[in-house]
């Protein structure tokens, strides 16, 4: 039977032929976002913002906008449309169409409100890359919030981006489109780079890897609890939030000592005895792909065994050593697309269907270069309470300290049982005092 990589291309080429400037194939990474779009019922793609609080009168409007619109043409990606078409997920290659929305506050509405609600109301059919300005009068501020559909670009593009954007802030040009030549070279450079992304999944998706993903995740079941709104608190976000700032000692803590610790958390949410499906980004741009702009890192699934206790013992796991093995295991079969994953878990009898009970992300500090405009440099912020696609999520910068958020969606965790999960997360994470010598 042919991978399903395989059976994409095939689709994708009967309905393109065999070269399209206008629709493009797209990676299992983006078939995973447009997965989960198709299933949401309200059809809300996931969107990562980044907000960066800027003094008032710094920000000029339509200087941003035109900055933003060479951005978008110069990548092909960012000024693409994520569709289906006849059953078949492609990028549909649009002219560059970013506008800056200045959302009005309502009575009794904070800036972080406003933005929430600009957000949660996104047009799946519109640009993948959107601004978002809005006044905060008590700090003499203003928030800007730069906002990227999921199924365009990952984590490692948003650097880039930021850096990009300020640097076009600063030229003199007006005018908002690229070079032809340049617009079309760069097409040609982001088709191969997605070709060879491609390339590599339809190799990783060997009857060797599809076993070892079927035993791997062969107990994996979804424990979360259905969403309700009733859950929600009255006059509440529909999020809760919680962050902490600890030292970082010996450069840090290790991925599988984060896992482990995503462990302690998912135990305290979901109880002992389970094993729980946790998602993670991991991956690169394809060997011999030039660095485009665009959506290649996979979601690996961690099953994160929560341990066994009695009585008042705490629950006891696998151990490190033994998360470390498996997840260098895991690495091994990475270019493997998720939805591939869940058809080889399926077809080993597990019950899972490709939910998340939690997603981990990390961050470099050193990667993220603030957002420089005309020289003023953005302080980033973080405005809590908008709408998370899974039941929780934790992203961890390490550094010279580590910061830890979690947020988790309201209408499936409460606010006792997600803080207790945090507080089970930060006490895993938080490194002994270094002995004196």
């Amino acid at each position: 039977m042919r991978s399903i990589t395989s059976q994409y291309l095939a689709r994708y080429r009967r309905l393109t032929g065999d070269r399209s400037d206008s629709v493009l194939p797209v990676t299992g990474a983006q078939r995973r976002f447009l997965l989960v779009r198709s299933l949401d019922p309200s059809g809300r793609p996931d969107v990562v913002p980044m907000f960066f609080a800027f003094p008032h009168g710094t920000i000029d409007p339509e200087r941003l906008r035109a900055a933003a619109s060479r951005l978008a043409a110069r990548h092909t990606a960012l000024r693409s449309r994520p569709a289906v078409v006849r059953g078949t997920p492609v990028l549909c290659v649009a002219d560059p169409d970013v506008g800056v929305t200045r959302p009005a506050l309502v009575p009794g509405e904070s800036p972080a409100d406003a933005l929430g609600r600009a957000l949660e109301s996104w047009d799946a059919q519109g640009p993948p890359l959107r601004l978002f300005l809005v006044r905060d009068e008590e700090r003499e501020e203003e928030i800007l919030a730069v906002a990227l559909d999921h199924a365009v670009c990952d984590g490692r593009s948003l650097a880039r981006i930021v850096d990009e954007l300020g640097a076009a802030y600063s030229e003199e040009a007006t005018d908002s489109h690229a070079a032809p030549g340049g617009t079309e070279g760069e097409l040609a450079v982001y088709r191969d780079a997605v070709l060879r992304q491609l390339a590599a999944e339809e190799r990783a998706e060997t009857t060797e890897a599809a076993a070892y993903w079927a035993d791997r995740l062969r107990t994996l079941h979804a424990h979360a609890p259905a969403p309700s709104p009733a859950r929600v608190p009255e006059g509440t976000r529909p999020s809760g939030a919680a962050q902490a700032r600890m030292p970082a000692y010996d450069g840090g803590v290790s991925f599988p000592g984060l896992l482990d610790a995503c462990r302690s958390a998912t135990r305290e949410l979901y109880g002992p005895g389970l094993t729980v499906p946790l998602g993670y980004p991991w991956g690169g741009r394809p060997p011999g792909a030039e660095p485009v702009v665009g959506c290649f890192l996979n979601t690996l699934v961690f099953p994160a065994d929560t341990g066994y206790g009695t009585g008042n013992e705490p629950a006891t796991g696998p151990g490190s050593e033994a998360t470390a093995d498996a997840w260098w295991d895991d690495l091994d079969r990475a270019d493997v697309p998720f939805d591939a994953v869940v058809t080889a878990a399926r077809a080993a009898g597990s019950g899972w269907t490709g939910g998340l009970d939690g997603l981990l992300t990390v961050d470099d500090d050193s990667r993220r270069p603030p957002l420089v405009l005309a020289g003023v440099e953005g302080r980033e912020v973080h405005v809590d309470g908008r709408p998370v696609r899974g039941p929780f999520a934790v992203s961890i910068t390490q550094g010279a300290e580590i910061h830890l958020r979690m947020v988790w969606d309201r209408a499936v965790l409460d606010d006792e049982t997600a803080q207790r999960a945090f507080d089970a997360l930060t006490h895993a994470l938080r490194p002994s005092e270094p002995t004196v010598q």
